[in-house]
C-alpha cells in the first residue's frame, strides 16, 4: 500500500502542484485549513504530515502538536516562505521531523519524502519486533494452548496496535472483557484509560447520561454537570459490554457519535470531540437481531470491522486442566489457603462437564474446591454439587428422591408458572447459580432471569 500523505497549505496552487506530483507514490490527502486537516488525521492513518507554517489565522505548529499528540503519530514535515534558523528550531521543538523552506524543490521534497518513508517503515518493523519479542504482554490473564486460543492471540497481537473497532463475540463468561483489556493493553493508547460499561446493567433512561454524560439541570436530579464514559476514556479505549442490550434509540446516538467522533452532552447543544477507540461484545447474534429489526444494520457495520469469535470452553476441554491449576494457585492466596493440587478425579469431572458458564464457571467451582477442602488433595467431594458423581438412576421409580429433573406425569400441578419456576431452579442447580449461564440454558437473556427472580423471592430465596 502507498504511505499516506497529508498536504495543509492555505493556497492552492502549492496544495495542487505537490498533489499532482506525489500522487503516484503517495494517497494524498490535502487540507487548506487545521480544521479540515485535524479531520483527516483523526479519521485517516496519515503516515507523513507535510503542513505550512503560516494558514491564514492559525500556525502548523498547532498542527503539528495536534499530529503528535495521537495515538500513532505520522511524521511531520514544516514548510514555510519565511525561514529561519530560529523557526527551524522551533519547529523541531515541537516534533516536526525536518523543515523546508519556500519555494519548494519538489526533487528536494521527493528525497526528503523518501526519507520520511524509510524512517516510518522502520518505526513500524520495531513495533511489531517488540510485540514478537514480548509475546505474552497483555494476553497474561488469558490462558489456554488450544489451537483455538492460540489463533484468537495471534489475532489480538496483529489487531491491537491499529485503531479498527473491535466486535468480540462469544457466550457469556468466554473471556470477551479479558480479551477487551489486552487489545487495550497491547495498542499505543495503553497509557491511557480502560473504561468499560455493562450496557445489560443500564436501563434505557440512564445509557445516554451514562455514555455521553449530562448538564446540570439537564433532567430532574441532575444536579451537576456530570462527564460521560466517551469522554472518560478519551485517548484511551472504551469497551461497550453486551452491546445487544441497548434500545433502537441509543443504538442511533451511538452510530452518530462512531460516525462524527464527538459527542453532545444529555442537555447541551455543544459538540465535544473525543478520541477514543471502541471495542464492543455480544453474547447475543447480532446478525438475528438485525434481521428481525430489534437492531441497526447500520450500527453493526459500524462495530463490525474486526470481528474476533471466542469459543466456548466445551469445545476445547484441552485447556480445562491448564486453567483449573492456575485457578486452583491464585484462589488459593486470594482466599488465605494452602495451595493443593487438584486430584486425578477432580480432574477427570471438570474435563467431562460442559461447562455451560464457562471460564468464570470453571473459576467459581475451583473456588469452591479451594476453600471447602480439607485433604493435602483437592478432591471431587470439594467441587460444587453439580459436578458430583451422581448415582444410576432407579429405573424402578419415576422420580429420585431431591432430584430437581421433572417429568410432566410426575409433576404435582400443570401450572405454568410452577413449571416455569422448576425450570429456573433446575438450571440454577445445573449450573451452580451462575445467572448468565443459567439463562443460556433456559434461552432467555440475563436480564428476563433477574426479573423472574425478582417477582419470585421465596421461590429462589436459595440463589438471589
Amino acid at each position: 500500500m502507498k504511505p499516506l500523505l497529508l498536504i495543509v497549505d492555505d493556497e492552492k496552487s502549492t496544495r495542487t502542484v505537490l498533489s499532482a506530483a506525489l500522487e503516484d507514490d503517495y494517497e494524498v490527502f490535502a487540507a487548506a485549513n487545521g480544521k479540515a486537516a485535524r479531520a483527516i488525521l483523526e479519521s485517516e492513518p496519515v503516515d507523513i504530515l507535510l503542513t505550512d507554517l503560516r494558514l491564514g489565522g492559525e500556525s502548523g505548529m498547532d498542527i503539528i502538536d495536534f499530529a503528535v499528540g495521537l495515538p500513532q503519530p505520522p511524521l511531520c514535515i514544516m514548510m514555510t516562505a519565511y525561514g529561519s534558523a530560529d523557526v527551524a528550531a522551533e519547529a523541531k521543538r515541537h516534533g516536526a521531523y525536518y523543515f523546508l523552506t519556500k519555494p519548494l524543490n519538489l526533487d528536494e521534497v521527493e528525497l526528503l519524502l523518501r526519507r520520511a518513508t524509510q524512517t516510518r517503515q522502520l518505526e513500524t518493523e520495531n513495533r511489531e519486533l517488540t510485540t514478537r519479542l514480548e509475546p505474552t504482554a497483555g494476553l497474561d490473564r488469558m490462558l489456554g494452548d488450544s489451537p483455538q486460543m492460540q489463533d484468537i492471540f495471534n489475532r489480538i497481537r496483529r489487531v491491537a496496535p491499529s485503531q479498527a473497532t473491535v466486535l468480540i463475540e462469544g457466550e457469556s463468561g468466554t473471556g470477551k472483557e479479558l480479551v477487551a483489556q489486552a487489545l487495550h493493553a497491547l495498542s499505543p493508547r495503553s497509557s491511557k484509560k480502560f473504561v468499560a460499561v455493562n450496557c445489560a446493567a443500564l436501563s434505557p433512561q440512564l445509557m445516554e447520561s451514562e455514555l455521553f454524560g449530562h448538564e446540570k439541570g439537564a433532567f430532574t436530579g441532575a444536579m451537576q454537570r456530570r462527564i460521560g464514559r466517551f469522554e472518560e476514556a478519551d485517548g484511551g479505549t472504551l469497551f461497550l459490554d453486551e452491546i445487544g442490550e441497548i434500545d433502537i434509540p441509543t443504538q442511533v446516538k451511538l452510530l452518530r457519535v462512531l460516525a462524527e467522533r464527538s459527542i453532545e452532552r444529555v442537555g447541551s447543544n455543544t459538540s465535544i470531540p473525543v478520541n477514543v477507540r471502541v471495542i464492543a461484545a455480544t453474547n447475543r447474534d447480532l446478525e438475528a437481531m438485525v434481521k428481525e429489526g430489534t437492531f441497526r444494520l447500520d450500527l453493526y457495520q459500524r462495530l463490525n470491522v474486526i470481528s474476533l469469535h471466542l469459543p466456548p470452553l466445551r469445545e476445547r476441554k484441552g485447556d480445562i486442566v491448564l486453567m483449573a491449576h492456575a485457578f486452583a494457585r491464585e484462589l488459593s492466596q486470594q482466599n488465605n489457603r494452602e495451595s493443593k493440587p487438584l486430584s486425578r478425579q477432580a480432574l477427570e469431572l471438570l474435563r467431562a462437564f460442559d461447562w455451560p458458564g464457562n471460564v468464570r464457571q470453571l473459576r467459581t467451582a475451583v473456588e469452591h474446591a479451594v476453600v471447602m477442602s480439607s485433604t493435602p488433595e483437592l478432591l471431587p467431594a470439594d467441587l460444587p454439587e453439580y459436578l458430583q458423581p451422581r448415582p444410576a438412576a432407579d429405573t424402578s421409580s419415576p422420580t429420585k428422591s431431591g432430584s430437581t429433573d421433572f417429568e410432566l406425569a410426575t409433576i404435582p400441578t400443570l401450572n405454568l408458572q410452577y413449571i416455569e419456576q422448576q425450570a429456573i431452579l433446575m438450571a440454577l442447580q445445573r449450573t451452580g447459580g451462575n445467572r448468565s449461564a443459567a439463562a443460556e440454558l433456559l434461552g432467555i437473556n440475563r436480564r428476563t432471569l433477574q426479573r423472574k427472580l425478582a417477582d419470585s423471592p421465596e421461590v429462589f430465596k436459595n440463589y438471589t
